[in-house]
């Protein structure tokens, strides 16, 4: 009876959510509540001080970079501007001063001129604006971290794990913490945040679902003007259009519109090829929306209508989609939805050799969705609900020139999933039928 209560409370309040985020219109930070049960939570279940660092302040040179924070540390703070860090300290019997800081860097009142004012450690007014219990100066960091090593032995901060694409971001502070406590022990704190990440909370839902309405748009327009002779960026133009006056931040990855042979190409991003008529077009494309990342993926016909063979094949992929889908649900594992999806495909259609098609589906059926496009995610545990996935099965047959993959994203619940994609049609009559609506009304195209 418990489980029973609990699951039709989550569920109400899931649907709450969920309703109230199609009419949010702020796209910034949850209110500061939401961030200090984290770090409680973090707290909770270490025993040492955990110190986290935000990105400095900007990762390449020029002047259209924009600044966005460390995942993890945006994930505890809310906090959007470089050069920060922050400091958890346990709670217990020697504990003492407070039990979370926040250190900024000082702010230098001629840059606020072209920057505009920034929030600053001797602002008496930054405690209650950033939610966090003090606020100091970054360089006083240092000794606060001395001073709780004459109490702690262990120390928590993230620790990299291989090459960080060009940034240094994780070796660089981490091997600043070895220094400044050489005789403690630093252990990761990334397995307990990724467990912390992986269940969404009801805040965290109303992003996601934000970011996955916006971009369920961005499809419905890419389907209403689809035709042979557009351009591949000029159908990504359109979706990022619709983005933008959306309110998204920026897009959750590079856009893939794939036509033809570049429908095979899992991660083409050139975008530079004319629509031709008969071809077959991959889009992949999701925007990212306070911070939170959709992904969806839909295939089209650049004619308005599925050849026989794109919907012999569609409708395979489909079928696997919708196989996984219907065994997503707490206890089950990733590795067996990967293997329900790929049973399907191997055991459904045939190339042009007459061999088994299992051999097309060469990626992974799907990855956690949150902060990232590709969440942190333990796949050695099974699902578990508040958990925010993606199911995309695909086949890519180059010979053919024919790629097709379906993407949609799905909640975990306690008895089983909610589609959080579900407006956006997956049918081959649906998707005909929009197409069909829209080549009847067309919108005015650049050329």
């Amino acid at each position: 009876m418990k489980t029973t209560r609990y699951t039709i409370r989550f569920t109400l309040a899931l649907f709450a959510v969920l309703a109230a985020a199609w009419f949010a219109q702020a796209r910034f930070r949850q209110p500061n509540a939401e961030y200090q049960a984290r770090r409680a939570k973090l707290r909770g279940q270490v025993d040492g001080p955990v110190v986290l660092f935000g990105y400095t302040s900007r990762n390449e040179a020029g002047e259209v970079a924009v600044f966005y924070q460390e995942e993890n540390f945006y994930y505890l703070t809310g906090y959007s501007e470089p050069d920060a860090a922050l400091l958890l300290v346990p709670d217990g019997p020697g504990a003492q001063g407070p039990s979370e800081v926040l250190y900024l860097p000082p702010r230098d009142p001629r840059r606020a001129k072209w920057e505009g004012p920034k929030l600053g450690p001797d602002d008496p007014s930054a405690p209650e604006k950033t939610g966090v219990q003090a606020v100091k100066p970054f360089p006083e960091l240092r000794g606060d971290l001395v001073n709780l090593a004459k109490t702690y032995p262990n120390f928590y901060t993230l620790l990299p794990k291989g090459p960080e694409n060009g940034y240094p971001h994780l070796a660089t502070w981490s091997g600043w913490v070895r220094e400044v406590l050489p005789a403690s022990e630093i252990h990761d704190a990334t397995p307990v945040l990724t467990a912390m990440r992986m269940v969404k909370t009801p805040g965290e839902l109303a992003l996601l679902q934000k970011a996955i309405d916006l971009s369920m748009d961005a499809h419905f327009a890419a389907m209403k003007m689809m035709r042979p002779g557009l351009y591949e960026y000029q159908v990504a133009a359109r979706m990022k259009e619709v983005h933008e006056m959306g309110g998204c931040s920026r897009e959750a990855y590079s856009p893939i519109v794939g036509a033809g042979f570049y429908s095979t190409v899992l991660h083409y991003d050139a975008l530079d090829n004319e629509i031709k008529d008969g071809d077959i077009v991959v889009l992949d494309v999701a925007c990212e929306y306070g911070g939170y990342a959709a992904d969806i993926t839909r295939t089209l016909p650049a004619s308005g209508k599925f050849t026989a063979r794109q919907k012999e094949i569609y409708e395979v992929v489909l079928g696997a989609q919708n196989a996984a889908l219907s065994a997503a649900k707490p206890g089950v594992y990733m590795r067996e939805l990967q293997q329900i999806a790929t049973e399907y495909i191997d055991t459904h259609g045939k190339d042009l050799h007459g061999n088994s098609l299992g051999q097309y589906f060469i990626h992974g059926m799907g990855h956690g969705l949150g902060l990232d496009v590709h969440d942190p995610t333990n796949y050695n545990l099974p699902l578990q609900a508040g958990m925010v996935l993606t199911d995309e099965p695909g086949i890519y047959i180059p010979e053919e020139n024919l790629g097709v993959r379906i993407e949609d994203d799905f909640l975990v619940t306690e008895k089983g999933n909610i589609l959080l994609t579900a407006r956006l049609p997956r049918r081959v009559d649906e998707i005909e039928k929009i197409m069909a609506e829209g080549r009847a009304h067309p919108q005015p195209q650049a050329e």
